[in-house]
């Protein structure tokens, strides 16, 4: 077993060999709490749940970190905004909202958002206001080695000084003078345009709710330096994986890696970043209106489906979203859950077989994942083994379907896209059905043979309405319950 990575930092597909043996130290950003999770936010926890998962597969004990931005300008402005007559409300926000309650309930729609499309709640999951005393000592220590210091106009500031850091814009691989200011704060009281802030001075007009004493006056933390001074509190000055969107490569995490290592941290061992979703090959935008949420999925199909949707392209690439694609990933999921329905009433006499085999995955499924978590090539061979396992079921080749069965079952259990719990039914009815059901589907193949199609046509109408979805493939019709 070699489990290879792409590491940002190196730009290559390395070895992944974890810092401390058996254990693996994650860290990845989670959402600055402004407004519903978009479908970007989801993909990249999704994502990073996979990965947990196949490094959880692979034997390691995995911690896991994602923080919560939940002090920031844009909530600031949105919270203010929101006490504006002419604001314009998401649906079931609250007029004059105080900004530490919208990011609360913001934080409340994101948990609900991942615990439904099957993330796995992390380790910790710590909030960024929860860490000021670590932040401040982060920037001291900065300020102590040369690499910060107090703004020069009096605001109560302090920047980061990147022109004392030989090392800036490694991350990304810029030259200083190619990049344009940050815009995080008034230039005046930079001694580069392109320093970063790390402490911002309270300003007037802004709630007091919103600032904390500090050495360098009244503030709040800078959004860079909040991720540098969480990691290291939970999961040391280095570890393994530091994940997250790759629209956050620049400034965020280039700003990130700068400051710690400025700080004398070795800091993350791999950077990894999962790609964007767009919209029919366009970047979505609110103002083009080529947007769809992850909430406007969930309504046009189930968890399942869209988190197929959302897993199922290699994490690096762009995912675009056709109207198509979650109708395709519907058929896709129901492929699957039909043979194992098939699967489990012809195995039906072995019990086992409900709950998986808790054995290992096919050995493609497994060098596809350790090869950088190619999960088409993955979900390849879950499909290539469905066929096979209804192959085996139309030949009569009970252990063949069994072992598929088996495989099947755990491919899904590391994807995290098991197949939904099935209600306990009586056995005997459970027998009876599927005697009535597989008799009308002989009745409809002998009309297939004489291709009286209005006949079969009828029968698999009549299934349908009893609310059994029929499907046909190279081995033969197969037939599951539709699910509500």
């Amino acid at each position: 077993m070699t489990l290879r990575f792409y590491d940002t930092a190196s730009a290559e597909v390395r070895d992944f060999v974890p810092l401390v043996p058996g254990k693996v130290s994650l860290y990845y950003c989670g959402a600055t709490v402004q407004g519903m999770p978009h479908v970007g936010h989801i993909r990249s926890a999704i994502a990073f749940d996979q990965l947990t998962r196949w490094l959880e597969y692979r034997g390691f004990r995995v911690t896991v970190v994602r923080n919560v931005t939940d002090i920031d300008d844009k909530i600031l402005a949105k919270s203010e905004a929101s006490f504006h007559p002419d604001f314009e409300q998401e649906p079931g926000s609250v007029p004059e909202e105080e900004w530490w309650a919208l990011a609360y309930r913001y934080e409340q729609e994101f948990l609900k958002a991942y615990d439904t499309l099957g993330v796995s709640r992390p380790t910790y999951e710590p909030r960024a206001t929860g860490h000021i005393p670590e932040m401040h000592a982060l920037i001291q220590l900065l300020i102590d080695r040369g690499h910060a210091y107090p703004a020069l106009d009096g605001s109560g500031d302090v920047y980061f000084d990147v022109r004392s850091w030989n090392k800036y814009g490694a991350l990304t691989r810029q030259k200083i003078d190619d990049m344009q200011g940050a815009a995080d704060a008034d230039p005046r009281g930079k001694k580069d345009p392109r320093d970063f802030a790390l402490w911002k001075g309270h300003k007037e007009g802004e709630p007091t709710t919103a600032s904390w004493v500090s050495p360098w006056g009244a503030g709040r933390p800078g959004w860079h330096l909040e991720c540098s001074a969480m990691v290291t509190k939970y999961l040391g000055t280095e570890f393994d994986i530091h994940g997250g969107g790759l629209d956050l490569r620049f400034p965020h995490h280039e700003n990130e890696m700068a400051q710690s290592q400025a700080a004398g941290h070795g800091f993350a061992n791999f950077w990894m970043h999962n790609g964007m979703v767009t919209y029919q090959g366009e970047k979505m935008s609110k103002s083009v209106g080529n947007t769809i949420s992850p909430a406007e999925m969930l309504e046009l199909a189930p968890p399942r489906v869209v988190r197929y949707y959302l897993g199922q392209a290699q994490y690096r690439s762009v995912l675009d979203y056709q109207p198509t694609s979650l109708q395709e990933a519907t058929a896709a999921v129901e492929r699957i859950d039909g043979f194992i329905a098939r699967a489990v009433r012809a195995l039906s006499s072995d019990g086992a077989l409900l709950v998986g085999s808790h054995g290992t995955v096919p050995d493609g499924f497994a060098a596809a994942m350790d090869d950088d978590l190619n999960v088409p090539q993955a979900l390849a061979v879950l499909h290539d083994t469905v066929r096979a396992g209804n192959s085996a079921l139309t030949g009569g080749d009970l252990a063949a379907a069994r072992q598929a069965l088996a495989a099947v079952t755990d491919m899904l259990r590391v994807l995290g896209i098991s197949a939904a719990a099935q209600p306990a039914v009586d056995d005997q009815a459970t027998s009876a059905l599927g005697t009535l059901i597989e008799a009308q589907l002989a009745a409809r193949a002998e009309a297939r043979s004489r291709k009286d199609w209005a006949a079969s046509d009828a029968i698999r109408d009549t299934l349908a309405a009893a609310g059994i979805l029929v499907e046909d493939n190279a081995d033969g019709a197969t037939w599951s319950l539709q699910r509500g």
